[in-house]
């Protein structure tokens, strides 16, 4: 299939889906696998949550996607278009995505938070499928999705983690996963990528836990360095007090059991501790953390503080913006291709240099060509 001329900022991203093969017999293809992904993307982008909603999308706009490819027998049908995405591989689908970040984006991450996310209503109970749990990981600073790895297990994040370490280039950064991830195999594959890790650490690792929190009752003032924020939000107010310590040489060297292995490199262990006030009644919270990077108080803090970006700047922005927990997808690879086509659409949706929210762009998007274009545009290639 020929790629009609089309603007250099999507070039790139035509030809990394040209990377993917199409494993359907050639005489027999109508709708070239390229213009299927790129009709899904733009699509999504345009305001569009599942499959009827593109076709729609498409059929009104078919002139606009003419400028980048034939489409020779215009727009497929829903159910055609839910039998492809449903055959693409979703491994090279997902190293089709990470590869295009990279080079789109060829800065290197500083701060990047790896957390898991499940599409509520993606299982079958009929066939005994859960639900399709996302492991994904987001470079903080720059609001970017750099990849994710998909299983239907959230207690399967332990072996996503590390294939999804393999696929990025993690080279400096500093790596962030809550307590699922806090685990010595992880911590290792963190610093064979030549990064730093920073994991949360609760009662999965309890003689660890047991040992931070006994450390930061009794420190003395001048092993420790603390950092304090205030804040009223959402009708609440809560002060944050940040303790870090470099002195490390002192944590049990006993393993838990025989055998087993301790966390590499240790180099700071931080607690956050909470003081919530709401409706009159106040809360504390302790969080206890370890990391092979020597940090402030105030790096420590920054670092705890843009983990939890994955939350409302990823997670609640695909629930609410692009409706994912609604997504029915089931069968095939359908749900898990359709998690990184809005990946692809919210990294290009949140780059545009406007005031509009992301559901306002996707909105304006879905009937100004030239406004789609704007956001198909500003990639650094």
């Amino acid at each position: 299939m020929e790629i009609l001329s089309c603007k250099p900022q999507l070039r790139l991203l035509l030809d990394h889906f040209a990377r993917i093969k199409d494993t359907r017999q050639s005489w027999k293809v109508a709708y070239p696998l390229i213009e299927v992904l790129l009709l899904v993307v733009c699509g999504t982008i345009a305001s569009s949550d599942d499959y009827d909603d593109i076709v729609d999308w498409g059929e009104a706009h078919l002139g606009f996607l003419r400028q980048f490819s034939e489409f020779y027998h215009g727009i497929p049908c829903s159910d055609w278009l839910r039998t492809v995405m449903n055959r693409i591989d979703t491994d090279l689908f997902a190293a089709c995505f990470t590869s295009w970040v990279a080079a789109c984006w060829p800065d290197r991450p500083d701060l990047v938070a790896i957390d898991g996310k499940t599409s509520r209503r993606s299982h079958d109970h009929k066939n005994g499928q859960k639900a399709l749990h996302l492991v994904s990981a987001f470079a903080t600073n720059s609001r970017l999705v750099l990849g994710q790895e998909a299983v239907y297990e959230k207690s399967n994040e332990i072996t996503a983690i590390p294939a999804l370490l393999e696929r990025l280039d993690l080279a400096g950064a500093l790596v962030s996963i809550d307590a699922m991830g806090c685990n010595p195999d992880i911590a290792l594959h963190i610093l064979n990528a030549e990064a730093d890790y920073l994991l949360a650490v609760k009662d999965n690792q309890p003689t660890l836990h047991a040992e931070i929190k006994s450390y930061f009752d009794t420190a003395p003032s001048h092993e420790v360095e603390q950092s304090k924020t205030v804040g009223k939000e959402h009708g609440r107010f809560e002060e944050r007090t940040h303790t870090v310590s470099h002195v490390v040489d002192w944590m049990t060297p006993a393993r838990s059991y025989p055998g087993a292995n301790r966390f590499p490199k240790i180099t700071t262990i931080g607690m956050v501790e909470s003081h919530i006030e709401r409706g009159g009644k106040v809360e504390t919270e302790r969080r206890s953390y370890i990391s092979s990077r020597t940090l402030s108080a105030d790096d420590f803090a920054e670092a705890v503080r843009n983990h939890w970006g994955i939350e409302n700047k990823l997670h609640w922005v695909l629930d609410t913006t692009f409706r994912e927990d609604l997504s029915r997808l089931r069968a095939g690879n359908g749900a898990k291709n359709m998690a990184i086509v809005r990946h692809f659409a919210l990294n290009l949706v949140r780059q545009v240099k406007d005031k509009l929210s992301i559901k306002r762009r996707r909105k304006r998007a879905s009937w100004d060509p030239n406004y789609l274009l704007q956001i198909l545009g500003p990639m650094r290639c």
